[in-house]
């Protein structure tokens, strides 16, 4: 008998050695798996320049991360409650809740009784299926035991209420607790965080939105569970129960707001970082964009009230603060849903007479003043292949007279135009476009003076930006910031040294030249271009329009802000309407006045070598009291001025 005796504890000594042994070895093993790499999506938050949020972009899954603090710990000690109430105390599985199920499911021959600690759920969360077999619980608890190895508990907690499912496409508790209260995790109360808590058992049994009453029952079980784990007492137990619970239907992540602007700032920013936008949009990032929300609400609200109702008919605006580049406002259709191309930054467009103001400031760095004179009056012109070349007027009319740089660009005329083009050389009207980034490979002609150069709404933007800037330099961006998921900033802007292209007298003088298209004073054998809007604005503001066959622009600018607007059909479809070839006009001119409504109403900075005097328009010298009624302040290069005085009055 005592033989057997000292065989069996012999037997039990070498088991337990063995087993102590293996248990040893695999805990080594995986001490030296060291701690799990986790890689998880994580919604990216698109901010406007004061930090509104534009857009939220996620791939499959919504979530944001959050820390421990900020999550209000009436939802820690609910889901505790709820899953795991003994998770402070063990080291990632709890042996009796495994043997207990364990024996269930041997008695009822399938798998179905879970044991899973948080520790263990997180596992199987973060790197497993949820697939019931024995391989994977057995992975789960060995991963669980490398995470209590290498995390605090406090680390677990957090991740794992960063990664739980809680239905509607929601993971994690901000993304739960914003799309069903509309509220900070941080926020949520004792009811609040119960009933969350309630919904990762099954998501699609315990939805508060599709199974209310079900999600109820769950959410009292866990109050009561927190009562008996002392997280809450009897008295918050019986306000918890009697609290209603008011569900907030979300609003989309995807912002209905700005969806050009945010898709073209999603892509410099992925740009920026040298990763995919697919890579951006799930880690997190934070990314403080230029876009002022009441300038892009008010352009799109514009453009929906003005843009014709032709359903193909398709608009390209962009609003720069010239002084920085920065990008205020974008429009790239009429319609992200519909079509994503964003005709603001993508299309090139023929520039029709927008591209007139840099001939003119051609014009007058080789001599021209806003006096100079020339005949107006149908012309052909001899090419040098022997073809003539007969540009028009609008509808044919002409001044048949000599007409001065003022009004001539005032009215648009086009003979003016070609006859300067003519005077100053094509290739040095090319040279000009080129100081303002408007770049052509074909060979320059007397045509060009009247926009058969392709440009984009971007390139016109910023042309005009360098008049409105005093003739420095400025490229548009839409970025400021970037943040990554841990709240470091990994990019921002750096204006660029200050350069100038243009000589500000002459940028200057070009600019009051300008204003001339909505100063009726300029009207005469043609309106001014701007006679449509001039009655409505509400600064002084300088522009030029212009139109094809097939396009529609207007470009303007402020003291304050430079705006560029295209219209017309994608596929070249002719402008046929009144309402088709005014519409960028009407669309600048409602928003510009909207944008400017509470700025002050300031003037250009007339600078240093320039001088203005009263001059008669339609002559071009010096006005008399005669010519009252017409006589406009312009200026001049100081020395160039007018010394005659008008005798035609």
């Amino acid at each position: 008998m005592v033989k057997w005796i000292k065989r069996l504890m012999l037997f039990f000594i070498i088991s337990g050695s063995f087993a102590i042994g293996c248990i040893s070895t695999v805990l080594i093993w995986l001490w030296l798996q060291g701690a799990p790499a986790i890689q998880l999506d994580e919604n990216t938050v698109i901010y406007s320049d004061d930090e509104a949020i534009l857009a939220e972009q996620h791939g499959l899954k919504s979530r944001y991360a959050v820390d421990l603090e900020a999550i209000s710990p009436h939802v820690t000690e609910a889901v505790i409650a709820a899953e795991d109430q003994q998770f402070y105390n063990h080291l990632g599985f709890n042996p009796k809740r495994i043997a207990g199920a364990a024996y269930q499911n041997i008695l009822s021959g399938d798998r179905s009784q879970g044991a899973s600690t948080i520790t263990q759920q997180l596992a199987r969360n973060l790197f497993l299926t949820h697939d019931k077999t024995w391989h994977r619980k057995i992975e789960e608890l060995l991963i669980a035991i490398r995470l209590e190895m290498f995390w605090d508990k406090d680390e677990i907690l957090t991740s794992y209420l960063n990664t739980i499912y809680f239905g509607h496409g929601q993971y994690g508790i901000e993304a739960a607790s914003q799309y069903y209260f509309d509220k900070s995790a941080s926020d949520l109360s004792v009811t609040e965080g119960a009933l969350l808590a309630a919904i990762p058992k099954g998501p699609s049994l315990y939805s508060p939105i599709d199974h209310k009453e079900r999600a109820m029952e769950r959410q009292e079980w866990i109050l009561r569970q927190m009562k008996d784990s002392e997280f809450i007492d009897d008295n918050q137990l019986a306000q918890a129960l009697d609290e209603p619970v008011r569900l907030t239907r979300p609003v989309t992540n995807e912002s209905e707001q700005g969806r050009y602007a945010v898709d073209y700032a999603i892509q410099q920013a992925a740009s920026t970082l040298d990763i995919t936008p697919e890579q951006l949009t799930t880690s997190g990032y934070k990314v403080y964009t230029t876009v002022q929300e009441r300038a892009q609400t008010q352009l799109e609200e514009t453009t929906e009230q003005q843009l014709p109702d032709e359903e193909n008919y398709q608009i390209g605006a962009m609003t720069l603060d010239h002084e920085t580049g920065a990008i205020v406002a974008m429009q790239g259709g009429r319609d992200f849903d519909q079509s994503t191309y964003n005709r603001s930054i993508q299309a090139e467009r023929m520039t029709g007479s927008t591209f007139k103001a840099f001939l003119y400031y051609a014009s007058l760095v080789y001599g021209f003043t806003p006096s100079t004179t020339l005949e107006s009056t149908e012309t052909s012109f001899a090419l040098n292949n022997d073809e003539d070349y007969q540009p028009s007027n609008v509808s044919d009319v002409y001044a048949d007279r000599p007409v001065t740089l003022s009004q001539a660009l005032a009215v648009s005329d086009n003979i003016y135009a070609v006859k300067t083009n003519q005077f100053i050389e094509p290739d040095n009207l090319a040279e000009a476009a080129s100081l303002f980034g408007i770049e052509s490979d074909a060979d320059p002609g007397l045509a060009m003076a009247l926009g058969t150069e392709s440009a984009s709404v971007y390139e016109m933007a910023r042309a005009y930006s360098l008049l409105a800037n005093q003739g420095k330099k400025v490229e548009p961006y839409i970025i400021e910031k970037i943040e990554d998921p841990n709240g470091e900033v990994v990019y921002e802007h750096e204006a660029p040294e200050e350069e100038t292209v243009l000589d500000e007298r002459y940028a200057f003088v070009l600019t009051h030249l300008l204003t001339g298209m909505f100063d009726n004073r300029l009207s005469g054998y043609l309106s001014v271009t701007g006679s449509p809007i001039s009655h409505q604005l509400n600064q002084a503001y300088a522009g030029k329009s212009g139109t094809t066959d097939v396009d529609a622009w207007m470009i303007g600018y402020s003291p304050h802000y430079t705006t560029a607007i295209w219209t017309g059909y994608d596929d070249n479809q002719p402008l046929e309407t009144r309402s088709e070839t005014q519409a960028a006009k009407q669309i600048w001119g409602q928003y510009m006045n909207q944008l400017h409504a509470e700025l002050p109403a300031d003037p250009f900075s007339v600078p240093n070598g320039v001088v203005g005097v009263e001059v008669d328009p339609v002559t071009g010298k010096l006005a008399t009291d005669a010519c009252a009624e017409r006589s406009r302040l312009t200026y001049y290069i100081e020395g160039t001025e007018p010394t005659t005085y008008c005798e035609a009055h």
